[in-house]
């Protein structure tokens, strides 16, 4: 899983792109409503102890952006106000706390059979799922129904252990990363549509969906970097254990000025197996991609930006 110890204070991050994410979340709070946030009525206390968490968090880790208010959280660089103490909320409490921060939010819980179910959630940033297919779920099902590579042989008893473990002390940090080939934030418009239908007026069946789709080779400048930041704990009410799901975003011609990063990132595509390459679609976009990092790679060697290894040389790089 990849797992590593998580400070309190980097739990949430927030950035220079804060208004870019806070307007595409507000439309599609807007325009997608239940589709993208939903809470079961069994997991609403645990939902309403993650939005507290982050009222008490904000003001204290960012004190330029947000304060306290009597009844809940005053944005300042939005200038919105919430209320969390009426009662009812105005609006799901998971919509309210996916509004504050960046991150996708969701959280799992414990139901009698032992399994973790996903009962809570504001997915609005995701790309490549919807929370509308993975709602209700147990954790494993979840991952199956995803084709995730070695999940059943490799993933599940470590995950299912891992998650009956975790105390909410214990806070964790994991990290993934996709190539995107298409620059909509929310949804992967190149694996197909968001809203997919199951026949045309004819009858016949839709195209598929998925990396099958998707255009091959298109141009290095449709190459994005989409990497998640996951954090994991459980909270100490309720009980269920909370993702947070920070995705960043950025063209692969940027991430490739950085030093050494060219060479690496194509010795880890190289390094997939078969089932992960077709998990991530490297089939479509492999070739162009791989053809630029080298060249990048190449380029950086020989203007002494990193070593024969690949490795940056100190000093070198202005940044």
């Amino acid at each position: 899983m990849g797992l590593r110890t998580m400070q309190w204070d980097e739990w949430i991050e927030l950035d220079n792109h804060y208004l870019r994410y806070h307007e595409d979340k507000k439309r599609r709070i807007a325009e997608r409503g239940e589709k993208c946030c939903r809470t079961a009525p069994e997991a609403y206390d645990g939902a309403v102890e993650l939005l507290e968490d982050l009222c008490s968090y904000l003001p204290q880790r960012y004190p330029s952006l947000f304060c306290s208010t009597p009844t809940g959280i005053h944005n300042l660089l939005t200038n919105e106000t919430f209320d969390i103490t009426t009662r009812p909320l105005p609006e799901d409490p998971m919509a309210t706390a996916s509004r504050l921060i960046q991150d996708d939010l969701a959280i799992m819980f414990e139901q009698a059979d032992g399994q973790y179910y996903l009962l809570a959630g504001c997915i609005l940033l995701a790309g490549f799922w919807r929370l509308s297919d993975k709602f209700g779920m147990p954790l494993s099902e979840i991952h199956t129904s995803g084709d995730v590579p070695g999940f059943k042989s490799k993933l599940e008893k470590g995950m299912m252990n891992f998650f009956r473990r975790i105390q909410p002390g214990q806070p964790v940090l994991r990290n993934n990363y996709f190539i995107q080939v298409d620059d909509n934030l929310a949804w992967s418009h190149s694996i197909g549509s968001e809203d997919p239908v199951s026949s045309t007026d004819d009858g016949t069946a839709k195209q598929a969906e998925g990396w099958s789709s998707a255009e091959k080779n298109k141009a290095i400048e449709h190459h994005y970097f989409r990497s998640e930041r996951q954090s994991l704990r459980r909270l100490p009410r309720s009980g269920g254990v909370v993702f947070t799901i920070r995705t960043y975003f950025e063209p692969i011609t940027k991430v490739a000025e950085e030093p050494g990063v060219p060479g690496r990132l194509a010795s880890a595509v190289r390094s997939w197996g078969d089932d992960v390459s077709r998990y991530k679609g490297r089939e479509r976009y492999g070739e162009v991609l791989l053809e630029f990092l080298d060249a990048k790679a190449k380029e950086q060697a020989e203007k002494g930006i990193v070593d024969e290894d690949g490795e940056e040389v100190a000093g070198k790089y202005p940044f």
